[in-house]
């Protein structure tokens, strides 16, 4: 495989476990959201490849941390940046694709993902 590929490097981080699922989830609900809001929401994943993730995906600029050492315990919270905006619609676009092609879920089809519960 040519490393060089834009394809191949993209992948090389969008593709790690949780990686695409945690962006989905900070696009859902309030701005900004608690490290514990997430891992609630998130239940399969443990807090250790939780904080992981969110270190990488924040190295990648896909999203933006803000610390809050005025209260105890200290209060981590994240934010989808404008690239990972961008990329939430491609994520769209490959939920219309699966929709049409390989998954039957009509009421997935009628749901916006910003308000998706699942």
């Amino acid at each position: 495989m040519d490393h060089t590929c834009t394809v191949y490097r993209t992948m090389e981080y969008l593709s790690k476990k949780w990686a695409i699922l945690i962006l989905h989830q900070l696009s859902k609900g309030e701005e900004w959201q608690r490290f514990s809001a997430i891992k609630s929401s998130m239940k399969e994943i443990t807090p250790k490849v939780l904080a992981e993730r969110l270190r990488e995906l924040e190295e990648e600029g896909l999203i933006e941390k803000r610390v809050d050492t005025t209260c105890m315990p200290v209060k981590s919270e994240y934010r989808l940046t404008e690239m990972s905006r961008e990329l939430m619609t491609v994520v769209h676009d490959l939920k219309m694709w699966a929709l049409k092609w390989k998954i039957d879920n009509p009421a997935c089809s009628r749901m916006n993902c910003h308000f998706c519960t699942l």
